[in-house]
């Protein structure tokens, strides 16, 4: 992973000259025997900060939001008695001031680059060196408190700082994107069945599914795939709908389960990147989500008729409740795709559902099966294209065509999936 690339692409040259100045200042001191005052160590070693154009390491770990500078007065002490009234010096034990393991926090980013290390140990030292001497100081520490409204902190809340965490844009990718990794993996990822030809023909380009999470989003940040100003026109998009000419075909439509997941991510990341929340009110609305894990049972509907032909077709499958003697509420399985109107057919691999930490959820993550047995079957089609004009809506009882109730062992594998005839359907 390289996350450094996301923030120091924006620094310049000045950088360099900054972490000498920062470096040095502190070994030429020591050298000379001197104890540094306070306010010499701010002049010295934390104007520097604020003064500076580049984005501090702070950049690590938010895409927007928060710097380390947004903490920093142009005076010593009102620095100080800004820091210490927000609670993030500890005056009996200065080493522990949360400033500092707020600036340390960085240290757990594995893809911190050499520069971006010593740019955090930089500010750590100068921070720390110049907390402790102000702490020394009894006049300083017993100032009286500074108004709220001198003192430095980030305009925006701390909902908003948090949800620019790159880990949380991670664990968002995990759920929206990574998870639906199985529609793309077969031509996308080096170890996909089609992806050596593609890859001979067109590049490694092609290759943009890595081996984890992060490390293809890491790729997809840092490739021409993602249109920061307008999330809508990104490759990742445009390719699979086929609006830019895509080898694999049209693979999905407007709205569908994959095109929901992914254009969520990109609007809020384009939204995160571009400093567009404000208030915590401005965030997305985070709803309670099952986990969606992909896999190799395939479902057919045949016969279709002419009227569903080329339209987004969508199956809810459920499973019986033995302990309360009827249909789960909830389906266990999902698909959806367009219909193949030539071929009057429809046919998919299924995604499960299920809950965070759940059994079934660790189950799953060894090994994707629904046992056999008599399912509930439900067919829903977009004959009047609404997802088209509404990428957010969902299908109800407008687009419902039928239900069945079938019997499967549920195989694996292409040549092997599950087939209804569209005939079995009763509303």
């Amino acid at each position: 992973m390289n996350w450094p690339r996301l923030h120091l692409s924006r620094l310049n040259t000045g950088l360099v000259s900054w972490l000498a100045l920062v470096w040095f200042i502190p070994i030429l001191a020591t050298a000379a025997g001197e104890e540094m005052p306070a306010h010499r160590l701010f002049e010295k070693r934390i104007l520097p900060i604020f003064k500076s154009p580049n984005p501090s390491s702070c950049t690590e770990c938010h895409l927007a939001g928060v710097d380390l500078k947004n903490y920093i007065l142009p005076s010593h002490e009102k620095t100080f008695l800004s820091l210490r009234d927000q609670g993030l010096i500890d005056l009996d034990n200065p080493r522990a001031s949360k400033i500092l393991r707020l600036i340390s926090m960085g240290e757990t980013n594995q893809g911190s680059s050499l520069i971006s290390a010593r740019m955090r140990k930089m500010e750590y030292d100068a921070f720390a060196e110049w907390i402790q001497a102000s702490c020394r100081d009894p006049k300083l520490v017993n100032a009286p408190r500074l108004p709220e409204t001198k003192m430095a902190k980030p305009t925006h809340p701390l909902e908003v700082i948090r949800h620019a965490r790159t880990d949380r844009l991670l664990a968002s990718f995990e759920e929206k994107i990574w998870s639906q990794r199985f529609r793309c993996s077969g031509c996308h990822s080096a170890t996909g069945t089609e992806n050596a030809k593609l890859v001979a023909e067109h590049g490694q380009q092609v290759s943009w599914m890595k081996e984890t999470a992060e490390s293809t989003m890491s790729y997809l940040l840092d490739s021409e795939n993602i249109n920061r100003k307008q999330p809508e026109r990104s490759r990742l998009l445009l390719k699979p709908l086929n609006e830019i000419k895509h080898g694999g075909g049209q693979k999905m439509l407007p709205g569908d389960i994959t095109y929901k997941a992914f254009r969520a991510w990109l609007d809020d990341f384009a939204k995160t990147v571009n400093d567009q929340y404000s208030t915590a009110s401005d965030l997305p609305k985070i709803k309670p989500a099952p986990i969606l894990v992909g896999t190799d049972i395939w479902l057919q509907i045949k016969e279709t008729p002419p009227e569903w032909a080329d339209k987004l077709l969508q199956v809810s499958l459920y499973a019986w409740d033995k302990d309360r003697g009827f249909w789960g509420t909830e389906p266990i399985a999902i698909s959806d795709r367009a219909v193949y109107g030539k071929g009057k057919l429809w046919q998919h691999s299924l995604i499960f559902l299920t809950s965070q930490g759940s059994d079934r959820a660790r189950e799953w993550s060894r090994k994707p099966s629904l046992p056999s047995g008599r399912y509930l079957l439900k067919v829903h089609v977009d004959a009047n294209e609404r997802l088209k004009s509404d990428w957010t809506a969902t299908l109800g009882e407008a687009e419902f065509v039928g239900e069945t109730v079938l019997q499967s062992a549920w195989p694996k594998g292409y040549g092997q999936m599950t087939v209804v005839a569209t005939s079995q359907l009763r509303r």
